[in-house]
């Protein structure tokens, strides 16, 4: 097995089981999907050195942020995936097991705990927002279906590896 097409296989795949979670929350709970565009207007102000926003919604628009923010999301994606790969190596791909996969997803939480809300304006583990609670329950629910991905996402992995 390649190391760099199981990455981008698992990355792809689980980070598309995320994106249909988001938007089935919508019917189910009523919640939209995330706005990676955002994402992008966030990422794209960095190299003019801004890294820290009041409120990311406010902050002027950048030509192609939603381009920017999906590919950055799926980017992301990988580069996790990467991760779990890298720690458990390609051995997991070849008998993918649920812990590990839940154990990475779970924990990919921090990156918009600790990273993104607070450089878009929402504060720590969203603790700026309205409802705090309620968003760092859905956060955490969104990256433990990552995980649940990236298991679904080995398995395919190892399926096409078997073809």
């Amino acid at each position: 097995m390649n190391y760099l097409v199981c990455t981008l296989i698992t990355g792809i795949g689980a980070t598309a089981v995320m994106d249909l979670w988001g938007i089935a929350r919508k019917p189910l709970l009523g919640i939209a999907p995330p706005d990676y565009g955002l994402v992008g207007r966030w990422l794209a102000h960095m190299p003019r050195g801004r890294y820290h926003h009041a409120s990311i919604a406010r902050s002027s628009p950048v030509r192609g942020e939603r381009l920017i923010g999906w590919i950055a999301h799926y980017l992301i994606g990988i580069a996790f995936a990467s991760v779990l790969i890298g720690i458990w190596g390609l051995a997991w791909v070849e008998h993918p097991t649920i812990g590990p996969a839940l154990l990475v997803g779970i924990g990919t939480v921090a990156a918009p705990f600790l990273l993104m809300q607070p450089g878009m304006g929402a504060g720590i583990a969203a603790s700026l927002t309205p409802r705090p609670a309620a968003a760092r329950l859905q956060s955490l629910i969104t990256h433990a279906v990552f995980g649940l991905g990236l298991y679904a996402a080995g398995w395919a992995t190892y399926f096409l590896y078997s073809i």
